[in-house]
């Protein structure tokens, strides 16, 4: 009688068990309702990109900031519009008040993936507090 029992209760454990794992497969999320940090979201035409590039990872918008010292702060926001995994290079330049370009070593192209249907920043901060403009260029790999 006392075997028939723990079986019972060990079945019933188990299909609870199964039950718990098969419904908690979700991810639940929190956002606040008023975010206490707003982005300054900005509609930009300073990021250049390839076409076929163009159609698969898309701009979603630019925060421009001033960060520590004065120095110009950007987030660039970007999104995989298909479902594998697209690899490119992304590169900012920067221009000073006068729109010339601020020569530094650190000019250079930067390789990035995405996951499908992923989104992430690309940021960037100024190299000198001349730097007052920039540019974006995303390649494709």
């Amino acid at each position: 009688m006392k075997t028939r029992k723990l079986f019972s209760f060990s079945g019933f454990s188990l299909t609870v068990g199964l039950v718990c794992l098969t419904g908690c497969s979700t991810v639940n999320t929190v956002e606040r309702a008023q975010p206490t940090a707003q982005k300054q979201m900005v509609a930009d035409k300073r990021i250049i990109t390839d076409a076929s590039l163009n159609r698969r990872v898309r701009v979603l918008g630019v925060n421009e900031s001033t960060g520590v010292g004065g120095l110009l702060r950007i987030q660039v926001e970007v999104l995989n519009t298909t479902r594998s995994l697209q690899r490119f290079n992304y590169k900012f330049e920067w221009f000073d008040e006068n729109g010339n370009l601020v020569s530094t070593p650190t000019s250079v192209s930067l390789p990035r993936h995405i996951e499908g249907k992923e989104s992430l920043f690309l940021n960037a901060t100024a190299p000198t507090e001349t730097a007052k403009d920039f540019r974006l260029k995303l390649i494709e790999d």
